[in-house]
Formats: C-alpha cells, structure tokens, sequence
C-alpha cells in the first residue's frame, strides 16, 4: 500500500507538525516522538519490489538472491481516528540486566488535537477539517516500583456525550463545534475508596493509561 500512495502528499499531515513545538516531558512530544519521520539506510533499507522488477525483470525469473533493497522514508500516522483513544505511556526502561520503572511525570492537557498525527487522507475527518479534538475522561495510574504496587484511577462522571455515540454508531458528522471539555465532576477511585476531585489534581498525576474521547 505504501508503494502504491502518492509521494507529494504520503508524509502530509492534517495540520503543520512543525508548528508544534512540543514541550520536552508532554505527550504532544511522546506523540511527535512516536510519528517522526525515520530514514531508512543501511542496513534498515527497505527491499523493493518495484525497483527489483525494473532491475530483473518479473518475479518469475529473478533467482530468490537477487533482490533490490533501497534508501526509504517511514512515518507512522494516524488513517482512522477513533472515537476514543486510548493512550498507553511506557513507564519503564531498560537498566542493564534490570527493569526499572519510569516515575517521570508526563504533562497531558484535558483537550488534545490529534490533527498533526494524523495523515492527511484520513479517512472519518471531513473535508477541510484541520483539528481532530478528545476531551479527558479517564485516567489510570500506578504507584510502587516494577515488582509490586497499586493501580487507581481517574474518572469524569459526566452528561452522555451524544456526539461519541453517533461517531460509533453512523460515522462522523459534517460539523461539530464542541472545543472545550465535556463538562462534569472527576472522581478518584482506588479499591471500593471513591473521592472527588479537581481537574489540576488529574492533570498532576502520573498517568499510565489515558482515555480520551472523540469531540470533532
């Protein structure tokens, strides 16, 4: 499918990444991380079959050595938002033989764009549309170290997000104009223990699963 896309446009995202600027310790900078664009050389070329075919003909006569490996670019970005996303934050690293467990806190807004991710031709957003918007309603966290610990949660209670549900159910609308952060009250949840809390004690957590839902 790679091959097959048009080069002008294959790296082109829905909005500018490079007007980002992302914050070192933010997940807009784990996310522009995790998209950027990798040349492969060397020993990571990539073997194409066009170029092998121009070389040696068709398959059929090309002896099982005789392959073709090329300079290549890769990104991975997004071709489907999905109603809801869920963001999974790796919180360890390798230390010799050992595991140890990442304690770093990582800034997460309440409402993320997801446009400078997502490919251009990104199949459930509308034409013209250069923002793809999830509002924050649910948080998961751990404590301890790599051998033991605790899990706890954040969660918004809040009003049915009727858009969401349309997005599940027939697909994305023509326009939206939700921007701000489905409104409700956050709850931190640990065991049969339930607190209410406020949004600034969510946002100050350090998150090991983020759950966000799709507002445009």
């Amino acid at each position: 499918e790679v091959s097959t896309e048009d080069p002008e446009t294959a790296f082109c995202t829905l909005a500018n990444r490079e007007d980002l600027n992302p914050e070192e310790g933010s997940i807009y900078h784990c996310l522009y991380q995790f998209t950027r664009n990798e040349k492969l050389t060397e020993t990571n070329k990539l073997l194409c079959d066009v170029c092998t075919q121009r070389h040696y003909g068709p398959k059929n006569n090309i002896k099982s050595e005789k392959y073709v490996y090329t300079n290549a670019k890769k990104q991975m970005l997004i071709s489907l938002a999905p109603p809801v996303l869920t963001l999974h934050l790796k919180r360890f690293q390798q230390a010799g033989f050992n595991l140890r467990k990442v304690n770093r806190h990582i800034k997460f807004p309440e409402v993320i764009d997801l446009a400078p991710f997502c490919t251009v031709k990104c199949k459930n957003v509308a034409e013209g549309n250069t923002k793809v918007l999830y509002s924050l309603y649910g948080v998961v966290e751990h404590s301890g170290t790599m051998r033991s610990g605790h899990y706890t949660a954040y969660a918004k209670m809040r009003s049915m997000n009727s858009h969401l549900s349309d997005l599940v159910l027939r697909g994305p609308s023509p326009q939206v104009l939700e921007t701000e952060p489905v409104k409700g009250q956050w709850f931190h949840i640990s065991d049969t223990h339930v607190q209410a809390v406020s949004a600034s004690k969510v946002l100050s957590s350090q998150a090991y699963l983020l759950f966000y839902e799709r507002l445009l």
